[in-house]
């Protein structure tokens, strides 16, 4: 999910090696300087070359894999978003199903549709509790039957389907088996076509021959540099975090090594993507359409939006083209600013060109080697050129817009493509509208949050409940998600703010309400499940570890879990009582003070239950009442350290999430990505839903309130 370093080696020393040749290397290690205004680019060119001659005899490179038939797709895979499994246009919660074409003719209509999808069932809530990856994956709706009807629904739509692999999860719950077996045979359980090495510098030869061995071979797609040259042998796809800001393109190095490497740019947080798109463009490579960033949403503005669908509709046309083994980045250019790669092919040639500048560039664009009887096209005009011939060389004109971009394929005569009359036809209309007429201005997406109905007012306390009493109670809390800094659209938007935000704070006047002394225990939860015969729909992982419909011996008192935020307001409703609102569950928690904990300023001994740091193992939660030190200043105990507490839940047009409270007593360690810590009342987690099934969790309880009269 980050940027490495360690994966820089191999480039690194390719580059210590060709300084004398003019062949510099991004240190990030995936891709290559182009050559600098007015240098010799012939002698860039056959340094180029040599580079790539002298990496592919060290590697024994042979091609193999990329002329496998099962996998000759990845070449034609140019758009991939990564998609949140809790994205509601992919998973109708109410329904409870999938809904695929919902999904795929959202992004038709957005920015022209997608080749691939990434799945992500795990981060940011992993570590939650003790599920592994595999674990999150096997608690999607209706897993196996259902997540691979899923699948077949995308490879219907024409979109080919990964999943990721994370070689940090290792203090959650292990696999029985080594990991890229069980990914593997995962991925031929529900037919999916491809795994996504998150943080792998390179996915690892062991996937490669665990797919193997499955008979169900499957695409591997490392997310950031590769550490060794001899992986991209069989690390079919990448993605690409390159240098896209500087006004030469960098070239792929991966792509340069084997034109058929399918390269994704991955640029998620920016929100003007026109770097990244050229750079895409620029080297016949795809783009990673990421929107959904673990439910925050960044949306592409219209301009870009349009510049992909332009971009995808060409590129899709033309792929066989930009797998040329013979590929010229940087060929020659005749405007200051405007750069191209040349694809040849036989009989034809594609050109893609961009603008670096901020002017709009008309006039001669190109001048090449003519041969009499070939035709020329600008692709991204949708029309034919009509070149000025002189001797053997034809000079091009037409325009490309500022930071835009340009096509041209040169047709020797008796090689017209089939699919030119309708790949002219669809550009021809599609840019009647010029980019810079849309829009690029970035929103961030609003929240609301989910209404909570009150209930009848108590005149006086309910069993087991404390009044807490109204009061003007400031409410300051910040969300502690690992990533996207203080950017507007982080977190959760509460009904009193503008937008999406990771800070807080807000002067309430905070009505009287009751709430329970302790969470709720399995024995109150026993005596409603019998009471009510509540049984949910979506009942995987329900009440997980009961059996016979009762808890474990000696777990009558302690805080109930594996309860979905629906069963939890079923009980609610059930006992006259609700969930508390955020705000509600933190003055009871904190006070008017302040106070970092419910019982002061500091961590102090015995408040909290022990924490459980260097175990895959769920110990379970200790009995509500164990830890009486721990009392807010009102009396209510166990708020923090034992278990999560469900409370209010926000949703925008594409995320819904729960805001959980209090931290648990369960801490994997192994790894800074898995889901934050948490007992400060000063902080909150935001907990991503999809469906009770996978949003059920062995640390997560819940508490009640009653309106006061």
């Amino acid at each position: 999910m980050r940027l490495g370093i360690m994966g820089c080696a191999w480039l690194l020393v390719v580059m210590m090696g060709a300084q004398g040749q003019g062949v510099e290397l991004q240190n990030n290690g995936e891709a290559i300087e182009g050559p600098p205004d007015g240098a010799d680019r012939g002698a860039w060119l056959a340094d180029m070359k040599r580079w790539r001659d002298q990496e592919r005899a060290t590697i024994e490179y042979d091609g193999a894999e990329y002329a496998r038939k099962e996998l000759l797709w990845t070449q034609r895979s140019f758009v991939q978003p990564q998609m949140m499994v809790e994205e509601r246009y992919f998973y109708d919660a109410a329904a409870g199903k999938y809904t695929v074409d919902r999904y795929v003719d959202d992004l038709e209509k957005r920015y022209g549709g997608i080749d691939a999808v990434l799945i992500w069932p795990v981060y940011p809530n992993i570590g939650i509790d003790n599920r592994s990856q595999h674990d999150l994956l096997h608690d999607m709706p209706g897993w196996p039957a259902g997540v691979k009807g899923m699948v077949d629904d995308f490879h219907r739509r024409g979109v080919k389907v990964f999943f990721p692999v994370m070689p940090w999860d290792t203090g959650t719950h292990r696999p029985e088996i080594p990991w890229w077996d069980q990914a593997a045979r995962d991925m031929k359980e529900i037919g999916a076509d491809g795994l996504n090495g998150d943080t792998m510098h390179g996915v690892r030869i062991e996937f490669r021959q665990a797919s193997d061995r499955t008979g169900h071979i499957v695409a591997l797609e490392p997310e950031v540099a590769m550490s060794e040259s001899k992986m991209v042998i069989w690390n079919t796809m990448s993605w690409g975090y390159w240098k896209y800001d500087q006004p030469i393109p960098v070239v792929s190095a991966y792509k340069w090594i084997e034109p058929r490497h399918m390269a994704n740019v991955c640029e998620r947080w920016v929100r003007d993507r026109t770097n990244g798109l050229q750079s895409a463009w620029f080297n016949g490579t795809g783009y990673e359409s990421w929107e959904n960033v673990w439910g925050i949403w960044n949306q592409f503005t219209p301009r870009d939006a349009e510049a992909l669908r332009r971009i995808a509709t060409i590129e899709r046309a033309v792929a066989d083209l930009l797998v040329s083994a013979d590929w010229e980045p940087h060929a020659p250019t005749l405007a200051k600013g405007v750069y191209a790669s040349r694809f040849p092919g036989r009989g034809q040639t594609v050109w893609t060109l961009v603008n670096r500048t901020d002017q709009d560039t008309a006039g001669e664009q190109l001048r090449l080697p003519h041969k009499a009887g070939t035709r020329y096209y600008d692709l991204w005009a949708g029309a034919e050129l009509k070149p000025a011939v002189v001797g053997d060389a034809a000079t091009l004109a037409f325009e490309i817009e500022a930071h835009g971009f340009g096509g041209v394929l040169a047709v020797e005569d008796g090689h017209t493509p089939e699919y030119l009359p309708k790949l002219l036809a669809r550009m021809a209309e599609l840019s009647q509208t010029r980019l810079s007429s849309l829009s690029a201005e970035w929103k961030a997406l609003p929240q609301t949050m989910v209404d909570i109905a009150p209930t009848k007012p108590a005149t006086e306390a309910p069993e087991d409940m404390v009044l807490i009493p109204a009061a003007k109670y400031r409410f300051k809390v910040s969300g502690v998600e690992i990533e996207g800094k203080d950017e507007p659209g982080v977190d959760v938007q509460y009904p009193w703010e503008d937008l999406p935000r990771r800070h807080h704070d807000k002067e309430m006047d905070v009505k009287a309400f009751y709430i329970d002394r302790y969470p709720v225990t399995n024995e109150q939860y026993k005596k409603f499940v019998d009471a009510s015969g509540y049984r949910p729909k979506d009942d995987h992982n329900f009440l997980k570890g009961w059996k016979g419909g009762t808890c474990p011996e000696g777990w009558a008192n302690k805080p109930v879990t594996w309860v979905s935020i629906e069963d939890a307001r079923a009980y609610a409703a059930w006992a006259g009582k609700r969930l508390p609102h955020e705000w509600e569950w933190q003055y009871a928690a904190q006070g008017t003070d302040g106070r970092e904990y419910p019982w002061g300023a500091e961590p102090i001994a015995d408040a909290t239950p022990p924490f459980v740091e260097d175990s895959p193992d769920l110990r379970g939660p200790t009995d509500v009442d164990a830890h009486p030190k721990g009392a807010s200043p009102f009396g209510v105990i166990d708020m923090t350290g034992n278990v999560w507490q469900w409370t209010s839940e926000f949703l925008d047009e594409h995320t819904r999430a729960a805001i959980v409270r209090g931290g648990s007593y369960y801490r994997p360690k192994a790894s800074h990505w898995y889901f934050p810590r948490n007992t400060k009342l000063s902080e909150h987690g935001k907990y991503l839903l999809m469906a009770p099934s996978k949003d059920r969790s062995g640390t997560v309880g819940f508490r009640c309130v009653v309106d006061a009269g």
